[in-house]
């Protein structure tokens, strides 16, 4: 097997006298779409934000790409560059418009020109198709509008691999299918994904595996076929029982 674009080893994780993350390994193969799923409070966000170091593990070890994200001596803003991340909210400036958000992380982090990154970022908005509205501020868009736009944002550093973090549950339901499908398209181009989502219909039509976490452990994973109608463990079948309910 080729080796991991991601890789995290003994992954643990302690707010306090919380331990959310008790000793996660995760290994991501490159064009790979890795989805996370269980109840809230397992640790699916906080591993996300372990792999780019929002949040500092406890102990374990993160390899993205080549880079190791905990050596002191790794530049951790020119290797988040290789991990684009979208969030719940979508984190755009109110004041700037949405070329102006996606191209100042080209010119503040990335040291492109102004016009070398306003060529990347409009080709960015092309991507999710937004071409039309660069010039329009957040509050001229739409919730499904503003996270495509933070979509952009990422994948104009050109990212090696890409975490969303619930991008659709602050979206109202029929905005939802215009991200999923900017998602799809970005899988379609071989992008290396790992989704938190709550999107069980795009998990069970559009991942390469399915994982499972309860108690900050992974408890089980999978093809999305496996996870869904023969989960082999008993806190997984209870939680998929729970969602096919709803």
């Amino acid at each position: 097997m080729a080796r991991p674009i991601v890789e995290a080893r003994g992954i643990h994780k302690h707010f306090g006298a919380l331990h959310v993350l008790k000793g996660v390994d995760l290994e991501v193969a490159e064009r790979e779409l890795v989805f996370v799923i269980g109840p809230s409070g397992s640790g699916k966000s906080t591993l996300l934000r372990c792999l780019n170091r929002l949040e500092e593990p406890s102990s374990g070890s993160v390899v993205v790409d080549g880079i190791d994200m905990l050596d002191p001596k790794t530049d951790i803003n020119r290797a988040r560059q290789r991990i684009g991340m979208v969030f719940q909210s979508f984190n755009l400036y109110p004041h700037m418009t949405a070329l102006g958000n996606v191209t100042l992380a080209l010119r503040k982090v990335a040291g492109k020109s102004r016009v070398e990154a306003e060529a990347l970022g409009r080709a960015a908005l092309k991507r999710v198709g937004l071409a039309d509205r660069a010039g329009h501020t957040p509050g001229q868009l739409s919730g499904g509008q503003q996270q495509r736009v933070a979509i952009a944002r990422a994948i104009a550093l050109e990212p090696r691999v890409m975490l969303f973090d619930e991008p659709t549950s602050a979206l109202d339901p029929e905005l939802v299918g215009s991200v999923l499908e900017v998602m799809c398209d970005l899988r379609e181009s071989g992008m290396t994904m790992i989704v938190v989502s709550h999107e069980m219909g795009f998990a069970r039509n559009a991942a390469d595996r399915v994982i499972f976490m309860d108690h900050g452990l992974i408890v089980e994973q999978g093809p999305p076929v496996a996870i869904f109608e023969n989960p082999s463990q008993e806190r997984t079948r209870a939680f998929i029982g729970q969602i096919q309910r709803h």
